[in-house]
C-alpha cells in the first residue's frame, strides 16, 4: 500500500527535526527548469498568477532567486511543511521506526518537485499544483508534469508489490495523477462531519483527518487498505453502508 498527500503552502523552517536521515529529490531537475522560468517573473507577477499579497510575493520571487539545484542545505519535506494536513500527522512526533514506514509507504505529490518522499530535502517554494505556469510542456502544471509522476508511482507499486495507491490528497493535487495508468486501484477516504444538521465535508477537518488517518497507518505499520476501516482517531468511524470499493466514507459528530 501506498499513501499521497499533498503538500502544504505554509512552511515550518525552524523546528528541529528528529532525524538527520535524508534523501534527495528524484525530479530535481525539472524542478530546475520550473524555477527557471519562476525567475523571469517579477514579484507583481508572481503576485497575480498565485494570487498572494505584496509581502508573500516578495518573499517567494525571492526564493526563485535564491534556489539552486544542491540540496545539501535543504529540510526534509515531511517535517517542513506545516498545514492542516501535516498538523494531523505531526510528523516529528513520530518514533525513528515509524519516520522509516513513512519513507517507504508515503509520498508527497508536489507543483514543483513532483514526487517527494518524506526525508526528501527541499528548499523552501510556493507553487501549488494548479498554477496555470505556462511552460514549453503547455499551459500549466498538470501538462508540466504529464505523466511523469503516474509513472514514478508505478514504478514504485512494482518495485514493492503493493497492490493499492491510498489516495490523501485534495482533488487539485490528485488531477496530477493519471489513475487510468496505474497499476493498482486508488481507494479515496472521504471525511465528513456533522453540522448544522447535516454530514457534510468540511474543509479544515477533513485536511486534518488526512493527515492523522496517515498517521495512522503509519504507527500502526498498516500495509493493507483493509485495516485503515479501523480508524478511529478523533471520533471518526467508517460507514460502511454509504462507502464504494474505491471511495470509503468516514463520519464524525462534533457540537453545533
Amino acid at each position: 500500500m501506498l499513501i499521497v498527500l499533498s503538500p502544504a503552502k505554509s512552511l515550518d523552517l525552524d523546528t528541529p527535526s528528529p532525524t538527520q536521515e535524508h534523501t534527495l529529490p528524484d525530479f530535481t531537475k525539472r524542478a530546475a527548469g520550473l524555477v527557471k522560468v519562476l525567475r523571469k517573473l517579477s514579484p507583481a507577477q508572481v503576485g497575480d498568477l498565485m494570487h498572494l499579497s505584496d509581502q508573500l510575493s516578495v518573499l517567494n520571487a525571492g526564493r526563485y532567486a535564491s534556489w539552486k539545484a544542491d540540496h545539501a542545505d535543504g529540510y526534509q519535506a515531511m517535517m517542513a511543511f506545516n498545514g492542516d494536513v501535516y498538523a494531523g500527522l505531526d510528523a516529528r512526533s513520530l518514533a525513528p521506526a515509524a519516520i522509516d514506514f513513512a519513507q517507504r509507504h508515503l509520498r508527497i505529490l508536489s507543483g514543483l518537485y513532483g514526487l517527494l518522499r518524506p526525508l526528501d530535502l527541499i528548499h523552501p517554494y510556493r507553487l501549488e499544483m494548479g498554477t496555470r505556469l505556462a511552460t514549453t510542456a503547455g499551459s500549466n502544471l498538470y501538462a508540466f508534469w504529464d505523466d511523469t509522476i503516474t509513472k514514478a508511482l508505478n514504478k514504485q507499486l512494482a518495485a514493492t508489490q503493493w497492490t493499492a495507491l491510498v489516495n490523501l490528497a485534495s482533488e487539485e493535487y490528485f488531477k496530477s495523477v493519471k489513475p487510468a495508468l496505474l497499476k493498482a486501484p486508488v481507494i479515496t477516504p472521504v471525511f465528513e462531519d456533522w453540522k448544522s444538521g447535516k454530514y457534510k465535508i468540511i474543509s479544515f477537518y477533513a485536511k486534518r483527518a488526512r493527515g492523522m488517518m496517515a498517521r495512522f497507518a503509519i504507527e500502526n505499520g498498516i500495509t493493507e487498505p483493509e485495516a485503515l476501516k479501523e480508524f478511529d482517531v478523533d471520533g471518526y468511524a467508517f460507514v460502511p453502508g454509504e462507502s464504494t470499493a474505491t471511495s470509503w466514507l468516514f463520519r464524525r459528530k462534533i457540537a453545533d
